[in-house]
């Protein structure tokens, strides 16, 4: 692969961040560090092979691939609900299930699945009850978060009362409730009509520079939407998923509309198609 800093493809053994990025070097800082990381199934199936990348705190890293390349797989190890074969796999020094116990990670599915038989708050609050946060406390931070996310008027609405746009927003309230150093989401904006989807992608930007920190992994099949969230972008190859290239995105934040009509933004996504063409 070409090397492009300044416009164009890194490849994907320099792992450090880009121009993009708020943390300074990955290798140094790393959040979330994968190492010869792998993982085989039961019956054969190499989803993962030699995945090797460092994530500082405060990152916003997309993965982009063909289905199949095992972008979720990797969600799936770093929440601890699946174990890799072999490698390394860390997050803040720990593991992914001490990750987990310690409420640092939280998980942003393509469905909103929230209880259609709960209120938008009840729903918001579910993550402080399970733990067993005090109902004072749990209602406070659901209602900030809701503010965040522009639904407070609709703390008693039921979810069916919603749309589908005000129901991802309260899916990633209750992923913020209980405040995470990281943010997994996948593919949360893909059912949605573009205008939303847009909408959408001003406001989790917004959202994730308010909560200074906030490391957040996300999942897409759209170039577009990598290139416009991103710090960089991490491109898959098909089965067995590799991480071949890392593209980092030098444009600073914040990010508006006017970002996604500049030469710089299409030169980005082209630099990303590219990549995705080559693998």
């Amino acid at each position: 692969m070409e090397a492009i800093l300044n416009g164009s493809i890194d490849t994907g053994t320099d792992t450090g961040i880009g121009a993009g990025g708020r943390a300074g070097k990955a290798e140094e800082e790393a959040f979330v560090r994968m190492s010869a990381l792998s993982k085989v199934y039961p019956n054969g199936t190499v989803a993962l092979q030699d995945v090797n990348l460092d994530i500082a705190e405060g990152e916003f890293i997309s993965f982009v691939g063909p289905s199949g390349c095992g972008k979720s797989t990797i969600f799936k190890l770093i929440t601890g609900l699946s174990s890799h074969t072999s490698g390394e796999l860390s997050i803040l020094g720990a593991s992914p299930k001490d990750a987990r116990k310690a409420n640092n990670t939280s998980f942003v599915f393509q469905d909103h699945t929230l209880l259609p038989w709960s209120s938008v708050i009840d729903n918001v609050m579910l993550p402080l009850s399970l733990r067993g946060d005090s109902k004072k406390e749990s209602r406070k931070e659901a209602e900030r978060v809701l503010e965040m996310v522009g639904l407070r008027d609709y703390a008693k609405a039921l979810p069916r009362m919603l749309s589908g746009g005000m129901k991802m927003r309260v899916s990633i309230a209750r992923a913020l409730v209980s405040k995470p150093k990281l943010l997994l989401m996948d593919e949360p904006f893909a059912a949605l009509d573009e205008i939303t989807r847009q909408t959408l992608q001003d406001e989790l930007l917004s959202i994730w520079q308010q909560e200074r920190g906030m490391t957040v992994l996300f999942v897409t099949h759209n170039v577009f939407e990598a290139v416009f969230l991103s710090s960089r972008v991490a491109v898959m190859t098909p089965r067995p998923g590799k991480i071949s290239t890392v593209v980092p995105i030098d444009v600073p934040y914040p990010r508006g509309e006017q970002y996604r009509t500049t030469a710089r933004f299409s030169e980005l996504v082209g630099s990303v198609s590219r990549s995705l063409s080559h693998d």
